[in-house]
């Protein structure tokens, strides 16, 4: 048992928490169990709210910049975390990962333009891309095995038509595969090769369990740190989204310069004061806390294989490399989409992301968020059978 206190249950209705606060505008029912959207029921490591706090008690909240000491605190994060060296010119802010994938889009391509995703893959890279009046390229995932690869003839194919940006989702969400060295190599190479920028979500490059290991794309040779656009944050690895904070790493200076030039046209000028801080707290004192985060998200995908591989023999888990996102396979139950989300609302009274919101290769799916106390996980799992037996 580590000193974090991971099994306590928090009362989060009337926090204006989305996912807890808008279960009837989601699922059209209020008596449901939400385990959806990317956010953890777990306070952070506890230095974070002291730090907010004392800065509260200084009683004045003015412009504010971001400091130095910030900076620092990623570039040593980055290092001892995923053994990357970065340099602290290369490291700029936004509010968030996805109006940092929206402001790329803008940046480094024009109207029309054909910008690449994976899918299934994260709903925003898709709604970016059209919501910019870009063209959506899908190099779709291949599943074998349980396990999804890519398929590099087809995206290379793909690219050779004149892809201008490809999304990377490392580790992919919905499904938590974590992108191995020699497949981002690859990648890197292609990319190159046909001149394509690429912007890597890395957003929950923290979340990765044993033995698997996180490597940013970016930090495998300079010719593809040259054309890369890294988004981390600390909101999801450490609970702080409505913080409203992010970084992006950006190592080649004319790549760096475009991007603050169009985060000036926009008017962009800096982070809240107590997302700075929130963000540097996190990574500076953290580790300690992740490290039994991680004990106990890995305890929860355990608990949640042997319940379905027992209870529930219809629907398979695929196994994640990291990230607190289980992507369920229904398809075995023969049923629609439509009708897997009617059995999880109406009987089981359960909040699950429905596969079709992730894309093509989504169908048949499901995702479940298991960044809770054990103690919710097992009513979440007890009203998944409710649904499916």
């Amino acid at each position: 048992m580590g000193k974090h206190n991971f099994h306590e249950k928090i009362e989060r209705a009337n926090s204006s928490s989305v996912k807890w606060g808008l279960t009837q505008t989601m699922f059209g029912e209020a008596d449901i169990l939400p385990m959806w959207v990317a956010d953890m029921d777990f306070k952070p490591t506890v230095e974070v709210a002291e730090a907010i706090q004392q800065r509260m008690e200084h009683g004045i909240y003015g412009y504010t910049f971001a400091p130095l000491s910030l900076s620092e605190a990623i570039r040593d994060w980055v290092k001892t975390r995923h053994d990357w060296e970065i340099t602290l010119s290369s490291i700029i802010y936004n509010s968030g990962v996805v109006p940092s994938i929206a402001a790329a889009i803008q940046t480094y391509t024009s109207e029309g333009d054909a910008i690449m995703i994976q899918t299934p893959v994260y709903t925003p890279f898709f709604e970016m891309i059209k919501k910019n009046n870009r063209t959506v390229v899908s190099s779709p995932l291949k599943l074998e095995d349980g396990r999804y690869q890519m398929d590099f003839d087809d995206f290379e194919n793909k690219l050779k038509e004149g892809v201008k940006l490809f999304l990377l989702c490392n580790p992919h969400n919905p499904s938590g595969r974590v992108w191995n060295e020699n497949e981002l190599k690859k990648i890197g190479y292609l990319c190159h090769k046909y001149n394509c920028l690429i912007l890597a979500d890395e957003i929950h490059s923290d979340l990765i369990f044993k033995p698997n290991r996180h490597v940013s794309i970016a930090s495998l040779d300079e010719k593809f740190a040259d054309i890369t656009i890294t988004c981390i944050a600390p909101t999801k690895t450490f609970n702080l989204a409505g913080l409203q904070a992010s970084a992006l790493i950006i190592p080649n200076e004319e790549l760096r310069t475009q991007f603050q030039d169009f985060q000036g046209r926009q008017g962009f000028f800096n982070l809240s004061i107590f997302g700075l801080i929130g963000m540097e707290t996190a990574y500076r004192y953290g580790a300690e806390w992740l490290d039994e985060l991680l004990v106990y998200l890995k305890n929860n995908i355990d608990t949640l294989n042997e319940f379905v591989e027992r209870d529930i023999p219809n629907i398979s888990v695929m196994e994640p490399d990291g990230t607190y996102l289980v992507w369920i396979d229904c398809r075995e139950l023969r049923l629609s989409d439509e009708e897997i989300q009617e059995r999880l609302i109406k009987r089981g009274k359960l909040g699950l992301e429905p596969g079709p919101k992730y894309g093509p290769g989504g169908e048949g799916f499901v995702r479940m968020n298991i960044a809770c106390p054990h103690e919710v996980l097992l009513d979440g799992l007890a009203r998944l059978k409710k649904a499916f037996v």
